[in-house]
This record gives C-alpha cells, sequence and structure tokens, in this order.
C-alpha cells in the first residue's frame, strides 16, 4: 500500500503544483489541463507570427513567378519572423502588441526593428494581393482615391513612381492619414506605423521594392515588376482596411 500511497501524493502535488504555475488559471488541480488557449497565450511574451500564405506560390503568376513567392516567404519572410523574436527575447523587449512595437521603433535596436518591419510588412504584403484578376476599387474607396488624386490612373502614375523610385530597397504605399489619402515610401523594412516613419497613416496598400522581391523574373526592370503588380491588387482588402 505504501508505494500506492506514495503515486497518489506525488500526482497531487504535481496537480498542485500546475495550478501555482499556471498563476491560478483554473480553480481545482484537474481543470488546470482544460484551460483554453487563449488563456495560456495571455501568459506568454508577445511574439510576432508568420500569417499562413492564403494562396499558392504559384497563384500569382504571372505578376510573380512560383519560386520568388517560395523564396520569398519561407526564407525571407521566415528569416525575419525568426529573428525579431529572437530580439524580443534577447533584449526583454515587454511590449504586447504590433502597435506598441512600432510606436516604439525609434528606440529598437536595428534587429529588433528592422525584423519587425519585416515580419509585420510581409504579412500585410501577401493580403494585399489575390490569384484573381484584380478589380476596380469601388464605393468609397473609390471616392477617396478620386478626392485625394484626381482619379484612379492618376493614383496608379504617383504610386507607380513612387514604388520605382524608392532609392535601393524600401516599400511603397498608400495611408490613411487624418481623412485624407497620401502616398510615400519608406526605406529597408520602415513603415508607416512607426514613430518616426518618413510616411505616417494608416497603411492601406504597400508594395516591396526590394531586389528579392522581384529579381529572379524582371532582373533590374523593377518598373515591370510594379506594373504586373497592378493586375493581382486585392482591393477588397484595401476597402477592408479602409473602413
Amino acid at each position: 500500500m505504501e508505494p500506492l500511497k506514495r503515486r497518489k501524493f506525488i500526482g497531487l502535488g504535481l496537480g498542485a503544483a500546475g495550478v501555482v504555475t499556471l498563476g491560478g488559471i483554473a480553480g481545482s488541480p484537474l481543470s488546470v489541463f482544460a484551460a483554453s488557449s487563449s488563456e495560456i497565450e495571455n501568459l506568454r511574451e508577445f511574439v510576432f507570427k508568420q500569417d499562413p500564405l492564403p494562396y499558392k506560390y504559384a497563384a500569382l503568376e504571372p505578376s510573380i513567378d512560383a519560386m520568388t513567392m517560395e523564396i520569398h516567404y519561407t526564407k525571407h519572410h521566415a528569416t525575419y519572423i525568426k529573428n525579431v523574436n529572437e530580439a524580443i527575447k534577447a533584449e526583454n523587449l515587454t511590449y504586447k502588441t504590433e502597435a506598441e512595437f512600432f510606436a516604439n521603433a525609434s528606440k529598437l535596436s536595428p534587429k529588433a526593428r528592422n525584423n519587425a518591419g519585416g515580419a509585420w510588412n510581409h504579412n500585410f504584403f501577401w493580403a494585399s494581393m489575390q490569384p484573381t484578376p484584380s478589380s476596380m476599387p469601388k464605393g468609397k474607396l473609390k471616392a477617396a482615391i478620386d478626392k485625394s488624386f484626381g482619379s484612379f490612373d492618376a493614383f496608379k502614375e504617383e504610386f507607380s513612381k513612387a514604388a520605382a523610385g524608392q532609392f535601393g530597397s524600401g516599400w511603397a504605399w498608400l495611408v490613411l492619414d487624418n481623412g485624407a489619402l497620401k502616398i510615400g515610401g519608406t526605406p529597408n523594412q520602415d513603415n508607416p506605423l512607426m514613430d518616426d516613419a518618413k510616411v505616417k497613416g494608416k497603411p492601406l496598400l504597400g508594395i516591396d521594392v526590394w531586389e528579392h522581391a522581384y529579381y529572379l523574373k524582371y532582373q533590374n526592370k523593377r518598373p515591370d515588376y510594379v506594373t504586373a503588380w497592378w493586375n493581382i491588387v486585392n482591393w477588397d482588402q484595401v476597402a477592408k482596411r479602409m473602413g
């Protein structure tokens, strides 16, 4: 009987220890194992996550080729995720949200800042595109574009110039700022949410103009990549972001 009692005692002890470790989420030793994933997640530090790609690698052809998409997603984007989360841990960063992270971008180390931008920007970029042919903006979004730029064609021309003319690596953005739409570029992996960004506002649309985003297919012809990219813009997603 002694071994049985001993095993029973150890089992209860482990159960009680589990409750203490998880901060008293549950009211009994057994119920700790039924704690919801969201409750457990709240106890963990904030980390960046790579969103699942919403289409297959070849889905955006011929605008973006399958090999570029696969390398871009599995190598470049995945590395940004890995590196920023390493920085969060190594530097004991305590920001709780992406918005809070970028609101303090000017205080971050180069590793934390650049890789955080790369992590967020690419999740935003994947969702900005769709496999089906791009339609025209409609409703509130179209009205805002017309008001801010005169016409959709004028908007495309200005945005394309910002994308093709971004010196070196970076991004071009359409943002909503105080009710008006603006176009601007950011270097490296900066974005309009950063406290010291050159262009600030709520990001609605962005294009990656780093060479790794287009070089396999377009080589040094960035304007050709930008022209092809308009065929896969997800305007419904842009409209949702505008609200």
